[in-house]
């Protein structure tokens, strides 16, 4: 299966090759930063986007150790989830599970160029974010993005996008270390299975048209874009930057709380904000995650909270005015 994606990643067409810079930076190079961790540009005459070659679990030993924090890997990436489990937070009166939207997470993929790519994000609260911020930028790793994926909720949370592209891929998750030293996000935890969720999942894949999968006590569906998405000198693998995720946490009597968020281009913004308002759900954010990708892309977030089935109506209605495909082997 993993050859098989590998290949639909190299058959799809790539958006907007013609634009590509030759030297587009993935992170400041900033006076000081160590070499390993700064951006990567490609010489004149590469101008073709590099694509992720596969790799194993030994394959990141090191970056593992560096981290401090075991990861996992799905398809090409080599990932670390980091859930804020520490950190008690209600929206619209509803205690937010954190595999719902408070989930700190950092993956790593590996290039035919012998570089690495570090896309991820971190939920911080509002006082740990200038510290961490300046510990980011002290290593390299630049800040895609600092926004909101929540409605009024207290404590007051922040989500930070990173982003780094490196020959030296344990110097950049050493920079990620001493990052999340200044916060309070916990340690990974041994993945184990998840119990089944309190909600008609059958009913909801059914509308969702996708297979969810369960994370903890949260279900999910997830979408990726049809197109190749290419983020400066590199192609993105399907899962990676590019994903719409439906999250549901149970709250009893067939209802519950959706939180996610929607990747589309520029065209599609109008449709996905319309088709939501007419399902009754909430508008929270919309913003990018990237700096170069291309297509470009936006990310819609969203909250709502009632019958399950419904809103997943609601919510597929908006998906389907994108260019989206389930996440190849499912919501993982």
């Amino acid at each position: 299966m993993a050859d098989e994606r590998q290949q639909d990643t190299r058959s799809r067409p790539i958006a907007s090759q013609r634009r590509m810079p030759a030297a587009a930076a993935l992170a400041p190079v900033l006076t000081g930063v160590p070499a390993g961790a700064r951006a990567l540009s490609p010489g004149p005459e590469d101008r073709s986007p590099v694509e992720p070659v596969m790799t194993e679990p030994a394959d990141w030993a090191d970056v593992g150790e560096a981290l401090g924090r075991p990861g996992d890997m799905r398809r090409f990436m080599y990932h670390t989830g980091l859930p804020r489990r520490d950190l008690t937070v209600f929206s619209r009166g509803i205690r937010i599970n954190p595999a719902l939207a408070l989930g700190t997470q950092v993956s790593f993929v590996r290039y035919a160029d012998h570089s690495t790519l570090l896309m991820g994000d971190a939920v911080v609260i509002e006082r740990e974010l200038q510290h961490f911020s300046d510990v980011l930028q002290e290593h390299g790793i630049m800040q895609a993005g600092i926004h909101k994926h929540l409605l009024a909720h207290e404590p007051d949370v922040w989500w930070v996008h990173l982003h780094a592209h490196s020959h030296d891929p344990v110097t950049v998750a050493r920079g990620l270390r001493a990052a999340f030293d200044r916060t309070g996000i916990p340690p990974a935890e041994p993945t184990t299975s998840s119990p089944p969720v309190d909600l008609d999942t059958a009913a909801i894949d059914a509308v969702m048209g996708v297979k969810g999968a369960t994370d903890g006590e949260i279900y999910r569906c997830t979408y990726v874009r049809r197109e190749t998405v290419v983020d400066g000198p590199v192609i993105l693998p399907p899962g990676l930057g590019a994903t719409s995720s439906v999250n549901f946490q149970p709250l009893g009597g067939g209802r519950a709380a959706l939180s996610g968020g929607l990747v589309v281009i520029a065209e599609e913004v109008r449709a996905v904000l319309m088709a939501l308002r007419r399902g009754g759900v909430e508008l929270v954010e919309v913003h990018h995650h990237n700096r170069t990708d291309e297509p470009r892309l936006f990310f819609v977030h969203y909250w709502a909270d009632g019958d399950a089935v419904r809103l997943a109506q609601a919510i597929r209605r908006a998906v389907d005015t994108t260019n989206v495909v389930p996440m190849p082997g499912g919501a993982g």
